[in-house]
């Protein structure tokens, strides 16, 4: 089993992360989702449903002051645990993309598990204003830079359609896991690089 337990802990907020890549966590480990903030709680949510991945997030962070730190180590830790979950990256597919629609909304995320952190994202030229309780479409730009940058994945973001912050944030953690339940699928037994390492 691809498994990784991490636990983030700095002045501004404290996370741990349970993850198992290839199946539902066992219910003594299976702890929920609780990061304190409710939309937060849904975007991963939203990734371990359409991931099809085991997931237990338990953080805290200092909300009084903005969402955005907890946002970011919350990704920072994801990655973190992605990580250590892939071990030694044999057999991986690799390469995956996701196109995920959400009413008028549509967002396509792909992704290569390429040990080289990279984030292909752009808000500021969306258009896109409002939030979901304090959660902006540049608090998701900050979760996915600390996913990859831990990762060490290369994501591309790309707005089809839609200017509805909820519908966005959304679709793109859909097409976030979508894309991630493919690209660390084992389809092989060697490395997927004609470099010899990821």
């Amino acid at each position: 089993m691809r498994t990784a337990t991490i636990t983030r802990e700095t002045l501004e907020t404290t996370v741990t992360i349970r993850l198992n890549l290839d199946a539902p966590l066992h219910p003594s480990e299976d702890e929920g989702i609780d990061t304190g903030h409710g939309f937060l709680d849904h975007m991963l949510e939203q990734l371990k449903r359409h991931a099809r991945m085991g997931l237990s997030v338990q953080a805290r962070g200092d909300l009084h002051v903005d969402v955005h730190h907890l946002v970011e180590d919350v990704g920072i830790t994801f990655g973190q645990a992605f990580t250590e979950a892939l071990g030694d990256k044999r057999g991986l597919e690799r390469y995956a993309d996701a196109t995920v629609p959400m009413d008028e909304c549509l967002v396509q995320i792909a992704m290569d598990i390429s040990g080289r952190p990279h984030l292909e994202f752009r808000p500021e030229e969306l258009g896109i204003t409002g939030d979901v309780n304090g959660y902006t479409i540049y608090h998701l730009r900050e979760f996915l830079r600390g996913f990859c940058n831990h990762a060490n994945v290369t994501l591309h973001v790309r707005l089809l359609n839609g200017r509805e912050p909820h519908h966005v944030i959304e679709a793109a953690h859909k097409a976030l896991a979508r894309a991630m339940r493919a690209a660390v699928s084992v389809t092989g037994d060697t490395l997927p690089s004609t470099k010899g390492s990821l």
